[in-house]
């Protein structure tokens, strides 16, 4: 195998989830290229995967699409790929992969589409069977060309972040360690209430003496703003981030809380303690794999699964009380 096409295209969480499947391709084949397509507005987080040796951004946001259809063409030219794999199942991301000119364009079976007409693009199809986490799913692709399915690796670099230097030199961390809170998510059925996560950040300074940094992404200003303007001093927010800061800010983290969102997955993935909170998605698929992380889940009763937004009188997630993540939070912490 001389040069391998990986084709997800976001988002940030998605991503992670699939960075397994470049670590298990780059043990199978050490001498291979093994190129990825991202959406621009993701692509940040490759630049810390060291197993991929080119980035491929596609411009969904800056270019019009005959131009960025143009650009992604030129950019596959040339790239002699003996396999393209669709780790997203859309028929966008399969288009792309068949646009690669890989004589085997690999995706997964129809049952296991987001859009099955994905599948009419594919050269070959693998079944992910009874996978029950999105990594295994994913982990089946590279296990169909041959590699090891067995380990979950996430081989992420993670740089050194002047946000982060800048938050251990706020005086309420002061060089100490500190919890994070990311009250945030793109679905807005994934963010639990910020007034719950302003006494999550109470509960954290007054009885582990941790302060609270409250992370945010664009548009999320306003939550992060809630929860610190709540927390009656015990959590500041955190400087403006890009993905390679919000890296570091995890990794050098004591705990996370989130919902089912990119940072959440992040954390887990840099091997940071998390406490998730999970309503109308579910914890066994997308939840953190480390055996003690805690994942606090109103799936089984949610009346909108898989919704972003809730169509019931009361959410899901808001039956998650505060008693029960500080409970969360002590027996994670303490487990660390």
């Amino acid at each position: 195998m001389r040069a391998i096409l990986i084709v997800r295209l976001g988002a940030l969480g998605d991503i992670v989830h699939a960075v397994p499947v470049a670590a298990a391709l780059r043990d199978r084949f050490p001498a291979a290229r093994i190129d990825w397509v991202v959406d621009e507005r993701y692509q940040d987080v490759l630049g810390l995967v060291p197993v991929v040796d080119r980035r491929i951004v596609l411009r969904s946001k800056s270019m019009p699409v005959w131009r960025r259809v143009v650009e992604l063409r030129r950019a596959l030219a040339g790239g002699a790929y003996d396999v393209a794999v669709d780790a997203q199942g859309l028929l966008k991301s399969a288009v792309v992969a068949r646009s690669s000119g890989a004589p085997r364009v690999l995706g997964f079976s129809a049952p296991h589409l987001r859009e099955p007409a994905a599948r009419f693009l594919y050269t070959e199809t693998c079944d992910s069977g009874d996978a029950a986490h999105v990594t295994e799913k994913n982990l089946t692709l590279a296990g169909r060309l041959g590699a090891r399915t067995s380990d979950r690796r996430f081989p992420i670099d993670v740089p050194v972040s002047p946000a982060l230097e800048a938050v251990r030199r706020s005086p309420r961390v002061g060089g100490g360690p500190f919890a994070v809170l990311n009250p945030g998510a793109a679905w807005p059925n994934k963010r639990w209430l910020p007034a719950r996560l302003a006494r999550v950040a109470e509960w954290l300074w007054g009885s582990r003496r941790l302060p609270a940094l409250v992370t945010w992404g664009p548009g999320d200003e306003t939550l992060a703003a809630a929860v610190v303007e709540g927390s009656k001093g015990a959590a500041l927010l955190a400087p403006p981030t890009r993905v390679p800061d919000l890296a570091a800010i995890l990794r050098a983290a004591a705990v996370v809380v989130s919902g089912d969102t990119g940072p959440a997955h992040l954390a887990a993935a840099v091997g940071t303690p998390v406490v998730g909170l999970y309503g109308p998605t579910d914890a066994r698929r997308n939840g953190s794999w480390a055996p003690p992380d805690v994942a606090l889940s109103r799936f089984a009763d949610c009346r909108c699964r898989y919704r972003r937004r809730c169509r019931a009188a009361r959410r899901c997630l808001d039956d998650i009380t505060v008693a029960e993540v500080t409970g969360a939070l002590a027996r994670r912490l303490d487990a660390s």
